[in-house]
């Protein structure tokens, strides 16, 4: 089941557009991204509503503060400058 959102951008350049079983797409500064679950397993067992919930972190990178997650940007322009998988931190 596929389900689509458009976060509110007021003061923003990100939001998330889309999210399915395989992963979700992001808009960043104008751009669209996809993520997938593999790259980012942890993300699949989130909230719609924590996945909604992104935002900038400065000018290079995109965070969900809820999930203790962030991006950058560079990661979703070239993935093949970044061929790990993400695991989240346990501190």
């Amino acid at each position: 089941m596929e389900k689509t959102s458009k976060q509110n951008t007021q003061s923003t350049s990100v939001s998330v557009l889309m999210i399915n079983s395989q992963g979700f797409m992001v808009s960043v500064q104008g751009c669209d991204y996809f993520i997938s679950y593999n790259r980012c397993p942890w993300m699949k067992n989130a909230s719609i509503k924590d996945v909604l919930n992104v935002q900038m972190d400065g000018d290079y990178a995109i965070e969900w503060p809820t999930l203790d997650t962030a991006f950058e940007i560079d990661s979703l322009k070239h993935p093949e400058k970044y061929p790990f998988i993400m695991t989240p931190s346990n501190d």
